[in-house]
């Protein structure tokens, strides 16, 4: 599939959802310049890139201001920890990327005459009134929470991006991604399905937060990059949630990746966190209307390759303390400013 962009920015694009968006970008024609300072990302995720002529690593820290040599047509902002146990041991970083990242993001895509896409959450929702969530929910969200430093962090994101569309004439758009999954994820970022796998391979209880009935809607990383890249490829301006519509609760989630995995297991149930939400599912109207989007891949099937990409990753490593290397060094990753 051709796309419409010539040379693309992604920030935070060595993490999970960004490192698949370059790929994917650069298998559509478009090149992509890719910055990430590695805080929870790592070049690991990339390096498969590196030497590609049409893909070009910075790292560099887009809470400092931003320049980028040459025409730029579209510019992807996911730059931000994105699962609990990083934005709650990030909490200042989280609340500085979301805000002077995506004004020096914002500022770039209007000085190139680029296209500009926030990558939003369906946290923003908070702990939802309104279920499922459509994009005209205001939510529900605690301002002083453990959760805020993520949650308002985006929001400001939101209105900060609606302002340069109004004020400045920026072409922005909005997606609100609800939980994805896939490759590429850390087995140690705190979210339910890493943990759950990197505990089923090592052979420990799967860890269920309360009583497992609250609920989650999961979307595996192919068919969120390809909501992504509509939304972008398209004039609509947003918010657009992209996500799985079908919800299932925690407890069940936990037994599918068991019975996936082939690994005989038991659960063990521990304290919900604070401010965690009760359900969580997006109602994808919007995106199936104006997109011509909806998820293709099946639970199993996605879970499936999921877990073969971590057996791949965690053979003969220590499962509980196994990350990637953030400190590999490559010859084409260019310092900060160039």
């Amino acid at each position: 599939m051709s796309t419409r962009f010539s040379r693309a920015v992604v920030t935070g694009g060595a993490g999970f959802l960004g490192s698949h968006l370059c790929e994917q970008l650069l298998r559509r024609g478009t090149g992509v310049m890719c910055l990430d300072n590695f805080l929870t990302g790592t070049p690991a995720n990339i390096s498969h890139l590196i030497g590609e002529p049409r893909f070009r690593l910075i790292k560099c820290d887009v809470t400092n201001f931003v320049h980028v040599p040459g025409p730029v047509d579209l510019v992807l902002h996911l730059a931000s920890a994105a699962s609990p146990a990083d934005y709650l041991r990030l909490p200042i970083e989280t609340l500085k990327v979301g805000s002077l990242g995506t004004l020096h993001a914002l500022g770039l895509a209007t000085e190139k005459g680029a296209r500009f896409v926030l990558a939003s959450t369906s946290e923003v929702y908070g702990d939802p009134q309104q279920h499922p969530q459509g994009e005209s929910y205001w939510g529900n969200v605690n301002p002083v929470g453990p959760r805020s430093v993520y949650d308002e962090a985006k929001r400001y994101a939101e209105a900060l991006t609606t302002a340069y569309r109004l004020s400045r004439g920026t072409d922005t758009a909005i997606v609100r991604i609800f939980n994805t999954y896939g490759p590429r994820m850390r087995p140690d970022d705190g979210r339910a399905i890493p943990t759950f796998i990197r505990q089923a391979l090592a052979g420990e209880p799967l860890s269920v937060t309360g009583d497992g009935s609250q609920t989650r809607s999961v979307c595996y990383v192919d068919d969120t990059i390809r909501g992504i890249l509509a939304l972008a490829e398209s004039d609509e301006p947003g918010p657009v949630n992209i996500g799985g519509p079908q919800e299932l609760p925690v407890a069940e989630l936990a037994a599918t990746v068991l019975e996936v995995s082939g690994v005989p297991g038991s659960v063990r149930h521990i304290a919900r966190p604070v401010d965690d939400p009760r359900v969580r599912r997006p109602d994808i109207t919007l995106a199936r209307e104006l997109l011509n989007w909806e998820p293709q891949v099946q639970l199993r099937d996605g879970l499936a390759r999921t877990i073969a990409w971590f057996r791949s990753q965690l053979c003969g490593a220590d499962i509980g303390t196994y990350r990637p290397n953030k400190r590999a060094a490559y010859p084409d990753m260019a310092p900060s400013g160039t």
